[in-house]
């Protein structure tokens, strides 16, 4: 064990007590999780950030909604404002979170509110939209709500099973948590997946789950160009604010000539200095027929916001990114879409 892990080893066993504790609390019902009269699903993971969830809640957006009427809850993580709000024409990434401000701008018929408290702002909802299914996410350790169904999300490149409880590693609780879980979708796997890496995943979660498990893949859509009058270059200045940039790179890396990148932090708020930064960057590129690209989540938080009548006139280009299963996906939404009941008042 080298000398920082042995120095962080006691500040792992003191978080892994805690979190142990609360959720023994809640396990044997001292703590209370409140259940709803209504479909919930919840979409989490164990570890911290980078796992898929906000494509994994499009996902579902798009296979309930057809025939449901759909809401989604988040925290709001990175917001300005406080407490249970419902996105309005009036909101962007400041107001409620970037991914919720994605989900919002992307599906018209979807009820996209916020809360700290979920099980108080659940009852909200209720009254509000009254929704035949609301999408609760990054709520796995939110234990106030129990969800009728609870979707665990696994990075294929760094299994919880293989991780160690913060700050020794990035799980947020014990590998003991995804006993939880009624479906574990493992998340971000390469584009070859063989049976024997998919049975060594198996074998892995296996040891603290018996839910079934599915194996899901990032799809990338073509670039979209922020005012549509830029032409795609070969020559690309990445920037991106993700918990992983690692999967975004790659892709890009594949598809075109990284020039340049530059890497801000997970739900990072864009100054006018990042902006100049990545201007001066940019410019710096000695090659003809550039671009710079980044991802949905980035764009949506200089989407008006004071900072977009920087990068109005740029060659901007985001990516979105969709979930899409390699295995046993026709199975997965049969589970999902057979897991909702109806509801009478």
């Amino acid at each position: 064990m080298g000398i920082l892990k042995l120095f962080l080893y006691p500040f792992a066993g003191i978080y892994n007590t805690v979190t142990s504790v609360r959720n023994y609390l809640f396990d044997i019902d001292y703590k209370k999780s409140f259940e709803f009269q209504s479909n919930i699903i919840g979409v989490g993971n164990l570890t911290v950030g980078g796992t898929g969830k906000t494509p994994m809640v499009e996902y579902l957006i798009r296979l309930l909604s057809d025939h449901n009427k759909v809401a989604t809850l988040s925290r709001g993580y990175g917001r300005k404002s406080k407490g249970f709000r419902v996105a309005s024409e009036n909101d962007n990434a400041e107001t409620i979170g970037d991914e919720p401000f994605q989900i919002y701008r992307k599906f018209d018929n979807v009820a996209v509110t916020v809360g700290e408290e979920r099980a108080v702002a659940i009852p909200h909802i209720l009254a509000d939209s009254n929704p035949d299914v609301i999408l609760l996410d990054d709520a796995f350790q939110h234990r106030y709500v129990k969800p009728s169904l609870n979707i665990l999300l696994c990075d294929y490149r760094r299994p919880f099973y293989k991780d160690y409880i913060m700050p020794l590693g990035m799980l947020r609780e014990s590998r003991k948590g995804a006993k939880r879980a009624d479906a574990i979708v493992v998340t971000k796997c390469p584009k070859e997946l063989t049976e024997n890496s998919i049975n060594e995943v198996r074998k892995g979660i296996n040891e603290y789950s018996s839910a079934p498990i599915f194996f899901a893949k990032q799809e990338y859509s073509a670039p979209m160009s922020i005012n549509g009058d830029n032409e795609l270059g070969d020559n690309v200045l990445l920037f991106s604010g993700l918990a992983n940039n690692a999967s975004f790179t790659e892709y890009v890396s594949e598809k075109f000539n990284l020039a340049d990148d530059l890497y801000f932090p997970d739900h990072h708020s864009y100054t006018a200095q990042d902006l100049n930064l990545i201007e001066e960057r940019f410019r710096q590129i000695q090659q003809e027929n550039k671009c710079i690209i980044t991802t949905e989540k980035d764009y949506v938080k200089l989407l008006n916001s004071k900072l977009f009548g920087i990068v109005e006139h740029w060659p901007l280009f985001y990516i979105p990114i969709k979930t899409s299963f390699i295995k046993d996906g026709n199975v997965f939404d049969n589970m999902i879409l057979n897991s909702i009941k109806t509801y009478t008042d």
